[in-house]
């Protein structure tokens, strides 16, 4: 496993939002009650990038940042972490976005938003890298693009440029629903570009996940994402052998796990080596990350067989 990860991958390419987190520097307090919070890098899609990186593969960043310390700030963690930044631009004018995480006791967490607009809502399609775009083997996205314009037409032409030349679309609708102007709204946007997505319906079941000492979620889908793609990207023969995608996704599920042992999400994001660690070291069992499975390889990883569990479940 760790030869065939280590491999030089096709270049994946993530779409759409990255800002910084502000992480409560202790579990089980509301946002009022913290006196104190840890800066940490964040947003879906560059979480997923950076994951692809840590774990050997190749992959670039399309978004834009506002043109302040803290956007300069996370390009520089892009490019520390790997990730091509050719894709980044900058806004002179609007700010990157914030948002202050409200950690429970048991990891989960909840968001409050800082974006009015920020800078990511505000790309343009005539900012976008189609260079990089076309050259994808994998598009990933996910839906907090689309709530407004001007990003909203960019991420539809960065989605159908991908799209023509060849490559596979990862859609992650990543559901935050305070961000939208109503439920009703998200789930038509949500649904609007469904079919883009590339459908897999070779397999549905559960893979067992592992146990771990959970300090903050935050990201951990992404990690089990971003190791999902990698495999994928360098075998696309995965969704067609049951055998080849239990590896992955057990491989997956160690990723997700072990990103949530620290606070924040890029900062926690493991190796290849950390992730065979947890593989060899530890019993697998029914916890978390067999859930992450169901909810994250359905939305995420091109298969759609569970998307109504979201809104079904009112899940946000």
């Amino acid at each position: 496993m760790e030869e065939k990860m280590g491999r030089k991958s096709p270049l994946i390419v993530s779409f759409g939002e990255m800002l910084i987190d502000f992480v409560p520097d202790k579990a089980g307090l509301s946002l009022a009650d913290s006196t104190g919070f840890l800066k940490a890098p964040g947003g879906a899609p560059a979480n997923v990038a950076c994951a692809i990186s840590k774990l050997q593969g190749n992959s670039a960043f399309i978004g834009k940042l506002g043109d302040d310390e803290f956007g300069q700030m996370l390009v520089d963690i892009l490019k520390k972490n790997g990730v091509n930044t050719d894709g980044v631009c900058f806004d002179g004018e609007a700010r990157t976005a914030l948002a202050f995480v409200t950690l429970k006791k048991n990891g989960e967490r909840e968001f409050a938003f800082y974006r009015n607009p920020s800078a990511d809502m505000l790309m343009k399609e005539s900012e976008l890298n189609m260079g990089l775009i076309r050259a994808a083997k994998i598009f990933h996205y996910g839906s907090i693009s689309l709530i407004s314009e001007p990003c909203r037409s960019a991420h539809l032409s960065a989605m159908d440029a991908a799209k023509a030349a060849g490559a596979w679309l990862s859609y992650d609708p990543n559901v935050r629903l305070p961000l939208w102007p109503s439920p009703q709204y998200a789930r038509d946007a949500i649904f609007s570009i469904w079919t883009y997505a590339d459908i897999i319906k070779d397999f549905k079941g559960r893979v067992k996940g592992f146990s771990v000492k959970t300090i903050d979620t935050t990201g951990a889908g992404d990690a089990f994402v971003g190791a999902l793609l990698v495999y994928l990207a360098q075998d696309p023969t995965i969704v067609e052998n049951e055998e080849k995608l239990m590896e992955a996704l057990t491989f997956a599920n160690a990723c997700g796990a072990i990103s949530t042992t620290q606070k924040g999400a890029i900062p926690a994001l493991p190796t290849i080596s950390d992730a065979l660690q947890l593989i060899n070291s530890k019993p697998r069992a029914s916890n978390y990350f067999t859930r992450t499975f169901m909810l994250f390889l359905v939305s995420s990883v091109l298969i759609s067989i569970l998307f109504s569990f979201i809104f079904g479940h009112n899940k946000t």
